[in-house]
């Protein structure tokens, strides 16, 4: 294993066991460095690796901290890798969102309130007002996003955001090419929000994944 790996398993190692703590400022960099028993250099290159994964935040004069580990923050270095996907890679993107949006639509059945439901009801009802894809996209990644949300689960809705984007320009695509697929979109989106207001997640599991496998199988065909 590289120095600099070592470096970064071992200040992990320290996060994980709760030596280091959200919010907690780390040692100085000599005094790391002789209780990690690494190089100072070593130690240098792990912060700053860290500090790119959202894990650490260098504050120059002051000090290095833990972060507040917030998932959302976490998964930002996710959203970047996924910013770099190859037009080739979207209908992969495309089963990843068929297998994790059904599990967050089924788990928001249980928990959704009043306000998300309502919510959610206007972004259909303003889908079905639009007609302008860019805007309709817009829409139609909000909705995503409050069933996300509605799961109560922050890792979860964080990876369906993330992942969110790789396949916007096949959604767009979709809106500008198929006849009736405005309303398409919006039928499918009501019937998801349908279930999740009856409470029931089976149905909410099923909507979302006829919906998602949807754009997956138009553009397997248009391809």
């Amino acid at each position: 294993m590289a120095l600099t790996d070592e470096a970064i398993v071992r200040i992990k190692e320290m996060i994980v066991s709760g030596q280091l703590r959200p919010g907690d400022k780390l040692p100085r960099e000599a005094d790391l460095a002789e209780t990690l028993g690494l190089s100072r250099n070593s130690l240098r290159e792990a912060v700053k690796a860290l500090s790119l994964m959202n894990v650490l935040d260098v504050r120059q004069g002051d000090g290095t901290y833990v972060t507040s580990l917030d998932p959302n923050l976490l998964l930002d270095a996710l959203t970047f890798v996924v910013d770099f996907h190859r037009d080739d890679s979207v209908l992969e993107f495309l089963r990843v969102r068929r297998i994790l949006e059904p599990a967050a639509a089924a788990m928001a059945a249980q928990s959704v309130t009043a306000e998300q439901v309502h919510h959610m009801q206007e972004v259909i009802d303003a889908s079905l007002a639009g007609d302008v894809p860019e805007d309709l996209l817009t829409l139609d990644i909000e909705f995503h996003r409050l069933v996300g949300a509605a799961s109560g689960n922050s890792v979860l809705a964080s990876l369906i955001e993330g992942l969110s984007a790789p396949t916007n320009r096949a959604r767009v695509w979709r809106g500008r090419t198929e006849p009736g697929a405005q309303e398409r979109t919006a039928r499918e989106h009501q019937a998801v929000l349908d279930a999740l207001s009856a409470g029931e997640p089976d149905l909410a599991h099923a909507a979302m994944v006829a919906h998602v496998a949807g754009v997956e199988n138009w553009l397997r065909k248009v391809r």
